[in-house]
């Protein structure tokens, strides 16, 4: 029986009900009873019972706004996430080459990039740990991360090609913070997995990001200062010391957001979303949500008359994806954790504000999609397309629920399934990082092994272009597809257009290299004997 059904059938019975908020609290489903108490007043105002309820719970939500933070743990462990996010700062040491290049290759990404969010998460957790008292729990994540870390710098020059690796190793820098936040979702809500405990984690999420990032410009705006300061007395620091105020001073930020904002001692709902950052977001992201419409509205107008520029300019198609993942975010944060302190007049407006947003939103969504899909079929899929296909069907997905969670049903009840439509989408988020992470190395990889045995220029292709890789000399007038080391001779040049191949695909190299290659099977499988080159 749900709490919002319990409510109802004993709305006139307060013992039962005080029977019922204790089990709540003891099960670390405080904020699930308030949220059911509030649908009930919503639908019922002149229920006395539900309006005592409701002050008792403002109440009980006042008290706990005390000083929660733990600074005798919060800070040791933040110092020392500042000095190993130091030490690991050295690009010389610690930098990402791409693999089969030229000799003395330049580095494509420091090391530090992949492993910030690992390391910071298990900071995080560290700190989390000894108040919530699951430390296997926290060991288990933190191992996972670490290793999932480990992973994609031990898998990804199974790629091969310079622009896949490029593409995964880029592509895993977002994923690995996408993982890391999922790790500390899943610690935070182990045992309370309802989604208004879900939905809470979301909230306080966006909360430690936006303290994070104002700890990022106060962090900046004093480095800049003491720079200038010594500057102007003939002094530059040096790059070790540059890396300390910078790399080290980054490692301080994630721990000491967390511990400003999340009181570990509390489950997700049993936060405070009615004061300080938490009042501040919410009122930011529900001013909004209107201006957000009125955008909305105006660029799909735009999108009618410029239909085929996402289809065919790569750089537009990447700021609608990015819209659209700043728009989820702000319907996050527009979305109350309950409806305690909101007048029901004021409830309903926000409701179809954003199913309204929600929607529009969904038609961008679904144009975004059909880009990447036609782009995909006129070219090729490589990691970056299939990755954004990917996030693209969830988000269609999680819009779609929001729509529909929001839309139907009693006025009362939309609030806990906008929390579930959200609670679903964020585990296709995090299911979806997962197999980007573990899969495309093997989806668009090649077999190192026999890409050394191919002649130098050869190998030099393969190493810069994707498949198809298309092969010609000047000598010769035939062209070959290199397919498993071997090269297979297309017979006609209107076979090479059906199978959807393009001259920008076609790479000359010296005949002698052509003819090395062993041959195999001509295109089609009956064409004949392969002519040599």
């Amino acid at each position: 029986m749900t709490y919002q059904q319990l409510i109802t059938d004993h709305a006139h019975d307060p013992e039962q009900l005080e029977r019922a908020y204790q089990a709540a609290v003891k099960a670390g489903q405080g904020g699930a009873f308030q949220q059911a108490i509030e649908a009930g007043r919503a639908s019922d105002p002149d229920n006395l019972l539900y309006a005592a309820w409701h002050y008792r719970l403002r109440d009980v939500a006042a008290a706990v706004k005390t000083s929660f933070v733990r600074w005798g743990w919060a800070v040791p462990l933040a110092l020392l996430n500042g000095l190993l996010f130091w030490w690991l700062s050295d690009e010389e040491r610690y930098s990402i080459q791409i693999a089969g290049g030229p000799p003395g290759a330049s580095t494509f990404l420091p090391t530090l990039l992949l492993l910030v969010a690992p390391l910071a998460a298990v900071f995080v957790l560290a700190y989390l740990a000894p108040v919530r008292r699951r430390w296997p729990l926290a060991v288990l994540i933190g191992v996972v991360l670490l290793a999932a870390a480990g992973y994609v710098l031990w898998v990804y020059p199974r790629l091969g090609t310079r622009p896949f690796q490029e593409q995964y190793i880029t592509l895993m820098a977002m994923h690995l913070p996408l993982l890391a936040w999922a790790g500390v979702g899943l610690y935070l809500v182990a045992g309370h997995r309802d989604p208004g405990n879900r939905f809470a984690f979301l909230i306080k999420s966006l909360e430690v990001v936006i303290m994070g990032g104002l700890f990022a410009i106060a962090g900046g705006l004093f480095t800049g200062i003491t720079i200038a300061l010594f500057s102007a007395l003939g002094m530059e620091p040096s790059e070790l010391v540059m890396r300390l105020f910078i790399a080290g001073g980054g490692g301080l930020i994630p721990v000491i957001a967390v511990a400003v904002i999340y009181n570990a001692a509390r489950p997700p709902a049993g936060q405070s979303f009615e004061d300080g950052l938490s009042k501040l977001l919410a009122t930011l992201m529900r001013t909004l949500l209107p201006l957000t419409l009125v955008v909305l509205v105006v660029y799909i107008g735009f999108v009618l008359l410029n239909f085929r520029e996402p289809f065919e300019n790569r750089d537009v198609l990447i700021i609608y994806n990015g819209m659209l993942f700043a728009v989820i975010a702000l319907l996050v944060g527009a979305t109350p954790v309950s409806l305690a302190e909101t007048s029901p007049r004021v409830a309903n407006a926000l409701r179809w504000a954003i199913v309204a947003v929600a929607g529009l939103a969904l038609l961008v969504s679904v144009y975004a999609l059909a880009a990447i899909v036609y782009r995909t079929a006129m070219d090729r899929l490589t990691p970056n397309r299939l990755t954004f296909i990917g996030w693209n069907v969830v988000n269609i997905g999680l819009l779609a629920l929001v729509v529909w969670a929001g839309a139907r049903g009693r006025a009362a009840d939309w609030l806990p399934r906008l929390h579930r439509a959200f609670t679903i989408g964020t585990v296709a988020y995090a299911v979806w990082t997962l197999a980007m992470i573990l899969v495309l190395p093997w989806l668009f990889g090649i077999d190192q092994g026999a890409l050394d045995t191919l002649p130098p220029a050869v190998r030099a292709v393969v190493y810069e272009s994707p498949d198809p890789i298309l092969l010609k000399c000047a000598g010769s007038p035939h062209i070959y597809l290199l397919d498993d080391g071997e090269k297979r001779w297309i017979d006609t040049i209107a076979t090479f257009t059906e199978r959807g191949y393009v001259w920008g695909d076609v790479h000359f190299v010296p005949c002698d290299e052509l003819h090395s290659l062993p041959d195999g099977e001509p295109i089609p499988a009956d064409a004949g004997p392969p002519p040599p080159p």
